[in-house]
């Protein structure tokens, strides 16, 4: 077998290059069968492996009852686009949430002025462009264990919270909608550079009350809304500027202190007699957890925990004498690990002692190595309104600062740190390559850190 990137010659039977170590499988994401990569159908079940089958334009139904026939408006089963380990947790729990009464956040996501964008193009590269825009906003809910509920003509509905559950569901939907305005961002770019297209999305949070109904085996799903959860929603989108998104004051309540938002006043909006505040989501906050957000607001005294302190303090001390410690804080739920850690990190900063924090928030599963990720961006001081290239900036002048033999590794690690750099791309590396080179470069920089200062 000749690996299609190196073009190495392979056993018949290998999954992976000798030489670059490419993988030569690939699973479906329907049943798991695994399949050769460049298998466009499942062999076991149908399903397509890399979304190239089209399915023809249907009716779209919107929220409001109201269809239309456009030629971008598909009915897709949602087997095709949910991955499969979100629809295996629907299908199991679906008995138990059919006629469950649950708290929702509803996004709405669409094109601004869709119909005169499409006009300015011939209609198969109009559904080009729309094709590559639904699979950004669908990776980006599912990134964060949301449902797209419905395909609208040029946007789409998702729901966090329900039909799994989430006791975080607003802060999953504005952790998506950020994610969705930036990917978008880079994709409206390309379009208007490439095209001269004026390619812009608006985006409207709203969190409410929804009745669950039936959920098929096709994962299909009916939602009767309570109050105007989701007409509000809608109408957060609708009042949204391009390229911005909108948050109710429900959300804003729920998500204050977690995110960065901007207070627009008050809208009145049909239905309600009372306007409502209306906010702009500016960006991800400064606070990852319950406990940053309880501090903004003052903590009660900690009292009780001098020996679990002096045990942390002890192994710090062995570390600051050269001797490298981990240690492990297991207790029950509620008994104060992140408050004594918080403690810990306090007394670390009041010594002079340098601090590098990473977290594993629930939202977080679906993002490979997030903490990791975290940990390495708070070493090398990347904020998050750096840019690509201030960040490649701050990550090259401190690692060859440690060591010069980090230089073949960078781009690498900016393509791993999601700060590529156009003129240096990262070489093609098979997943456990990839892998391999990652965990030895983290060893490599926390030996060569440790040696210049004592580092928690």
């Amino acid at each position: 077998m000749q690996c299609p990137e190196c073009k190495q010659q392979n056993r018949a039977d290998a999954k992976f290059c000798q030489e670059c170590g490419q993988c030569f499988t690939v699973s479906c994401g329907r049943c798991g069968a695994e399949l050769p990569g460049m298998a466009k159908f499942c062999d076991a079940c149908g399903a397509p492996t890399g979304g190239t089958g089209e399915r023809p334009g249907r009716i779209a139904e919107r929220p409001g009852g109201s269809k239309e026939q456009t030629a971008t408006a598909e009915v897709r089963d949602p087997l095709d686009y949910t991955p499969k380990h979100l629809a295996d947790k629907i299908l199991k729990s679906k008995s138990a949430l059919e006629g469950e009464r649950k708290q929702v956040t509803v996004l709405f996501a669409d094109v601004k002025g869709s119909m005169e964008l499409a006009g300015q193009l011939d209609p198969e590269a109009w559904h080009q462009v729309l094709d590559r825009f639904f699979r950004i906003l669908t990776e980006g809910v599912h990134r964060f264990e949301g449902t797209v509920n419905q395909y609208t003509g040029d946007g789409i509905m998702a729901l966090f919270g329900a039909p799994i559950a989430h006791e975080d569901h607003a802060q999953r939907a504005c952790y998506a909608a950020v994610w969705l305005r930036d990917e978008l961002r880079r994709y409206s770019d390309e379009l208007r550079l490439s095209q001269g297209l004026d390619f812009a999305v608006r985006v409207g949070i709203n969190t409410g009350d929804v009745v669950v109904g039936r959920i098929g085996d096709d994962l299909r799903m009916d939602y009767t809304a309570q109050g105007h959860t989701v007409g509000l929603a809608q109408r957060m989108e609708q009042i949204a500027a391009a390229q911005s998104v909108c948050l109710s004051e429900a959300t804003a309540r729920l998500v204050s202190g977690y995110v960065d938002l901007r207070d627009l006043g008050t809208s009145n909006v049909k239905g309600l007699s009372d306007p409502i505040h209306v906010f702009e989501l500016v960006g991800a906050g400064r606070h990852r957890t319950r406990l940053d957000v309880a501090r903004t607001r003052g903590l009660t005294r900690f009292v009780g925990r001098e020996t679990d302190l002096r045990t942390l303090e002890s192994a710090l001390e062995q570390a600051c004498a050269g001797d490298g410690q981990v240690v492990g804080v297991v207790a029950e739920a509620g008994v104060g690990k992140s408050r004594l850690c918080l403690e810990f990190v306090e007394r670390c900063h009041a010594g002079g002692i340098s601090v590098n924090q990473g977290h594993c928030p629930a939202h977080g599963k679906t993002v490979p190595y997030l903490s990791l990720l975290e940990l390495l961006r708070s070493t090398f001081g990347i904020g998050e309104r750096d840019s690509d290239p201030e960040a490649r900036g701050k990550i090259t002048e401190e690692l060859l600062l440690l060591d010069e033999h980090f230089q073949e590794l960078l781009p690498l690690l900016f393509d791993f740190l999601g700060v590529p750099d156009p003129e240096h791309p990262a070489p093609r590396l098979g997943p456990e390559v990839r892998q391999r080179q990652l965990a030895a470069f983290i060893r490599h920089l926390v030996q060569a850190r440790s040696e210049r200062e004592p580092r928690v």
